[in-house]
């Protein structure tokens, strides 16, 4: 499956099949929260919420791509990413773009 952010794929000619999406909600930790309050004193990356917020983007892509699969798409395009708070110490990671499949 080909993911792309741009509108269009260069040389390439197909139909619209419609947007799909792919999400997740996840939720701090309350260790991790205590580890990373030490580190917003000292500085740096706080590497639990990076690994965090990188797994949560992968399973929402998984998600999409399997939306797109189940259209028979060939490519995702313009895709976008978008991240909400859901409440205190949760957050939505939401993943969307439009289907396409080639034309013969």
């Amino acid at each position: 499956m080909l993911l792309i952010n741009t509108e269009n794929i260069p040389g390439k000619k197909y139909e619209v099949l419609g947007i799909v999406q792919g999400n997740t909600v996840k939720a701090r930790n309350f260790f991790a929260d205590f580890g990373a309050s030490l580190k917003t004193i000292i500085g740096g990356e706080i590497g639990v919420y990076t690994k965090a917020i990188r797994d949560a983007r992968k399973q929402a892509v998984q998600r999409m791509i399997e939306e797109a699969n189940a259209l028979g798409a060939d490519a995702i395009v313009n895709i976008r990413y978008q991240t909400a708070d859901i409440m205190k110490g949760a957050a939505e990671v939401l993943v969307y773009g439009t289907a396409v499949k080639y034309a013969q």
